[in-house]
């Protein structure tokens, strides 16, 4: 009941969102898809629903994917429950998305350790917070330890790795989505 899975994905907003990055008109993807326009417009405005022949028509007339296209699709929903049981059981290490779509923030939850030497550049701000256990933090040449219910804020931008110091450890990592423009060029020091 009001699970997502329940609800179809709207690929219209994805469509619509692709299209105007690429700075088409309706008329230039029709004429790249062979697809109507009448019929584009009911796709971008979910008053119809494309086969999967016509969805990669327009993926190709919008130089991405029908997989890219589906991934970026908004949930025909407005809330979204995403359960841990749902989780597929993964040994150590694993990783799940709390947010499903393209929204306009991130969120992914990290159990166990990973591998401590990649280092991570978000373009946006991001929140990491210690659900459980403990890590260690290195931004801006400092390293910062956090344990239970200690957060660290990043502004985007910043150059962090981290690892896991207590087995079992959970982290949660919100950040602003990468298809938002929320940071401005920083002036240079």
């Amino acid at each position: 009941m009001g699970d997502h899975k329940e609800q179809s994905l709207r690929v219209g907003a994805a469509v619509r969102r692709r299209r105007r990055a690429l700075e088409l008109t309706l008329a230039a993807v029709a004429e790249r898809s062979g697809l109507s326009v009448p019929f584009l417009s009911q796709i971008e405005n979910d008053r119809a629903r494309p086969s999967r022949g016509s969805l990669e028509k327009v993926a190709d007339a919008l130089r991405t994917t029908a997989v890219e296209l589906l991934a970026a699709a908004d949930p025909a929903c407005s809330v979204d429950v995403v359960r841990s049981e749902d989780a597929e059981p993964l040994p150590q290490p694993r990783t799940r998305s709390l947010v499903r779509g393209h929204h306009q923030m991130h969120a992914s939850e990290f159990i166990g350790d990973h591998d401590a030497g990649r280092e991570f550049q978000y373009r946006n701000d991001q929140l990491l917070y210690v659900a459980d256990g403990a890590v260690e933090i290195e931004a801006e040449g400092r390293a910062y330890r956090l344990g239970r219910g200690d957060t660290l804020y990043l502004t985007g931008g910043v150059r962090h790795r981290w690892r896991a110091t207590e087995s079992d450890t959970r982290v949660i990592v919100v950040a602003v989505a990468e298809h938002i423009e929320a940071v401005r060029d920083r002036p240079r020091r």
